[in-house]
């Protein structure tokens, strides 16, 4: 009466931890890039429902998004990244950034990111 074995080996069970482990970190450098970008598209989202945001001076807008950046720990968004476009009439404000995280050794992972908001002093729909 020979029994077989069921179950995995301790060599197969520490593959299945390295896959995972590799995930895990892969998870944990890109999540804060992403929720960062996030709090971004809400700060963006509520400065262009402000009442009269399409005629705010630029460099006021520069301040007041500053502040909020500061509140909601936008940290990776500079002024040079910030463009305010008025084409016939219409208001638009647009953030175009890029985030370079290290991985692991020589490796880098990079997110470019781009959100552009119309400036109407309403609500989104």
């Amino acid at each position: 009466m020979v029994s077989k074995q069921r179950g995995m080996t301790l060599m197969s069970f520490v593959m299945v931890l390295v896959v995972v482990g590799f995930f895990a970190l892969v998870a944990m450098k890109l999540f804060p890039m992403y929720s960062e970008y996030f709090n971004l598209k809400g700060v963006m989202t509520e400065y262009a429902a402000q009442p009269n945001s399409a005629s705010i001076p630029p460099a006021q807008m520069h301040t007041d998004l500053n502040r909020r950046f500061g509140i909601a720990y936008v940290s990776s968004v500079k002024k040079e990244h910030i463009k305010l476009v008025r084409e016939g009439g219409v208001s638009k404000l647009n953030i175009a950034y890029e985030v370079r995280v290290p991985l692991f050794g020589n490796l880098d992972v990079v997110g470019r990111f781009d959100n552009t908001v119309e400036l109407t002093g309403r609500p989104a729909e």
